[in-house]
């Protein structure tokens, strides 16, 4: 398999503080092969095979701001056994609902704008529902907990022009750790 050739934005980037826009449908055909080559990415950036072969760094969700694109989509690509992944495509995403539970990563959040290791913990909610579209224009509605949970408020906040290292707290990286669960 071929390396996509995409270029994913560093953290000081000023375009990732952008707020992206709205996606009409149906999508352009340099949108859908976007989204493609960076489900590949993501794929290859998981498997062990490629990540040597090209030095990637591993990674599941890229949004297309990351890609200094200022569109609502994003991508998920999640390991479910060596190899084999479910894809999700996710465009103009609302969360319609998130539980009190707030949860974090215990060995820290990572992101493939953020070249360095990150101290702290980022507060999230254990499960949300988000309403969203797929790249045909399909609605669909989607309940996510645990570390998919994570990885879709992530994605989000990048949407808003949020990085996760905004959400830790400067002075207290992990602070009220203890009102959290760790996954």
């Amino acid at each position: 398999m071929k390396l996509p050739d995409i270029k994913i934005l560093d953290e000081f980037d000023k375009v990732l503080r952008n707020k992206s826009k709205e996606v009409p449908f149906p999508l352009s055909s340099e949108d859908l092969k976007l989204i493609n080559d960076s489900l590949n990415y993501l794929e290859m950036s998981q498997m062990d095979e490629y990540r040597e072969k090209y030095n990637l760094r591993a990674g599941m969700g890229l949004s297309f701001i990351q890609l200094g694109i200022p569109k609502r989509i994003f991508v998920i690509s999640e390991e479910i056994e060596e190899n084999k992944f479910n894809r999700y495509v996710v465009i103009n995403p609302k969360i319609k609902s998130k539980s009190e539970e707030l949860i974090f990563v215990g060995e820290g959040e990572g992101c493939l704008s953020v070249n360095r290791e990150v101290e702290g913990i980022v507060p999230r909610n254990a499960r949300i529902t988000v309403e969203a579209y797929d790249e045909k224009g399909d609605f669909f509605e989607i309940r996510v907990r645990e570390d998919m949970s994570v990885a879709f408020q992530h994605e989000i906040d990048h949407l808003n022009g949020v990085i996760f290292i905004d959400k830790i707290d400067k002075n207290n990286p992990y602070k009220n750790r203890t009102l959290m669960r760790e996954i």
